[in-house]
């Protein structure tokens, strides 16, 4: 029986979801970040390769320009993975989470820069209106907040900057092949770009730890499943329907985070979180509406 797209789409959110609270378990458990993001792709390499191999069109493989868009989607997902993992280190999963999802505001203002996107005032309220909500998560607002260090900050907006990366060269490089084609090389790129930064002691002990239960759960949930649903749940699913759907992962990752690594957040960060979901999905929805023909 076919599963319908938005069920997948779903499922790869709820998956991404829970792949974050996975992480912020071993991050607890003292693991480098960068090494968590190494196993986490190398797991998913293993499924889009396999993916790869039952593809049809494997010649499509010998396309420079697939090979160059590719590379800067897998710098993206390198980045997203990574700096998710040391805002989770030095904050919380939920905190890491909700700045994540502010990569569609980086998209537009990418698209502006770029002149692929018209700005308007609408635009520029959500904009700012998703500002305040990370002022609220985050407690800039308070003179003496201490609660989440900056470190923590930036690295939850690089890993939403690196996921709007991985928008625009997943986008270029479906146009020069499938969709598992783009993904291996993406996870190709992956694999150098976080070893190098990884502990080699950790990246060593983590084949043999008594955690590797977790290793396997946080690739196959979060970057091999999570990316297959994904992908074959967008062809079928308006892109408007795909971002509200999406909106799971953060909610999952941080009801994660609070239920089970018992984090804490306080009724103003909630108000700062709420605001900056709610605006992202507005933005998303109603400007992809006004794109369609009617």
């Amino acid at each position: 029986m076919r599963i319908p797209s938005p069920v997948l789409l779903m499922l790869a959110a709820l998956c991404w979801g829970l792949s974050g609270g996975i992480g912020g378990l071993l991050v607890d458990g003292g693991w480098d970040p960068f090494v968590i993001s190494l196993y986490r792709g190398a797991i998913g390499l293993v499924f889009v390769g396999a993916w790869l191999v039952t593809h049809p069109h494997r010649t499509e493989l010998r396309n420079r320009r697939l090979w160059g868009w590719s590379a800067l989607a897998g710098l993206g997902v390198a980045g997203n993975f990574a700096f998710y993992f040391v805002s989770v280190e030095h904050g919380s999963v939920a905190v890491a989470a909700t700045l994540m999802y502010c990569a569609p505001v980086f998209v537009f203002l990418a698209s502006f820069l770029l002149g692929l996107e018209r700005p308007t005032l609408f635009k520029w309220i959500a904009i700012a209106l998703v500002l305040g909500g990370i002022a609220l998560l985050t407690g800039v607002h308070e003179l003496n907040a201490s609660d989440i260090a900056p470190i923590a900050v930036a690295a939850g907006l690089a890993s939403g900057l690196s996921y709007a990366l991985f928008i625009f060269g997943f986008k270029y490089a479906s146009q020069h092949g499938s969709a598992p084609a783009v993904l291996t090389i993406a996870f190709l790129v992956l694999i150098p770009v976080l070893l190098v930064p990884s502990e080699t002691g950790q990246v060593r002990d983590a084949m043999t730890t008594s955690d590797w239960p977790l290793f396997l759960a946080l690739g196959v949930l979060g970057a091999g499943i999570s990316f297959t649903f994904y992908v074959a749940g967008l062809r079928a699913t308006p892109p408007a329907v795909a971002s509200v759907i999406a909106m799971i992962e953060p909610v999952a990752a941080s009801l994660f985070g609070l239920t089970v690594l018992g984090e804490h957040l306080s009724p103003v960060q909630y108000a700062g979180m709420t605001l900056i979901l709610v605006t992202v999905t507005a933005l998303s929805v109603l400007t992809r509406d006004r794109r369609r023909p009617h």
